[in-house]
């Protein structure tokens, strides 16, 4: 079901940009200075590095400790560089066969933030290509309809709550935290119903929130309790450093 839910959220982003012209390729998206080549290129690069990390660990060790503050950034712009045509088969062929690479991973796997399980490395990916996916499809004037797809990046939005704050050089708090989600097929919840802090809202509205797609005020979302406030105004769903999020609309 998860690699399923992986390549069904390739597939809808590449539906949208299978057919578009050249030119259409440079057109802006909501993330300054990238253009949709950048967003698919970022994804084939991140793919191409799971790959790596899913198949040799020391390699991907090594490649990590020659990083640089703009890394992210300077593997959107080198792909980005290249023919549409080339960097869509790239993608095409690196997020194919991280599907089936994990399919048959065990063990963590190395990462930029925490190692990883083969589970939580396909979580991850299906939020970052519904992340960026959601860039092209505002830069195209493309309205999607959210999936029951949208839980695994709720999910991974949740349990990165404690990495939010130590990436920031925060103290973790000790309190628990009750999130109460408004999903395609429902109401989905984590912890405990008794906790003090507490998340309630659009399923939609707090992923595009902890993949930094919004501002904390253009969401539906009702937080009760400080630490809860807190968490909404750092949340960060992927590894690496702090965003800068985005600005109120």
């Amino acid at each position: 079901m998860l690699l399923a839910d992986l390549r069904a959220e390739g597939a809808e982003l590449d539906a949208l940009v299978a057919d578009l012209p050249g030119r259409e390729w440079a057109r802006a998206t909501p993330a300054v200075g990238w253009t949709v080549a950048h967003q698919v290129a970022h994804l084939a690069w991140t793919d191409e590095r799971a790959l790596l990390a899913a198949t040799d660990p020391a390699g991907f060790a090594a490649e990590l400790a020659g990083i640089t503050e703009r890394f992210v950034d300077d593997g959107a712009e080198c792909g980005a560089r290249l023919e549409p045509a080339e960097l869509l088969a790239r993608w095409r062929e690196s997020r194919s066969r991280l599907a089936e690479v994990l399919a048959g991973a065990e063990g963590k796997l190395p990462w930029y933030g925490p190692p990883m399980s083969a589970a939580s490395m396909a979580t991850a990916r299906i939020m970052e290509t519904w992340a960026h996916g959601g860039d092209v499809a505002d830069a195209l004037g493309v309205t999607r309809v959210p999936t029951t797809r949208l839980r695994h990046v709720a999910h991974i939005g949740v349990r990165t709550r404690d990495f939010a704050y130590l990436v920031r050089g925060l103290p973790v708090p000790d309190a628990q935290f009750r999130v109460e989600l408004v999903g395609p097929d429902g109401v989905w919840t984590w912890g405990p119903e008794g906790a003090d802090q507490r998340v309630t809202g659009p399923a939609l509205d707090f992923c595009r929130l902890v993949t930094q797609r919004v501002h904390r005020d253009d969401t539906g979302l009702v937080a009760v309790g400080p630490d809860a406030e807190v968490w909404l105004g750092i949340a960060q769903a992927f590894a690496g450093p702090p965003g800068a999020g985005r600005g109120r609309s």
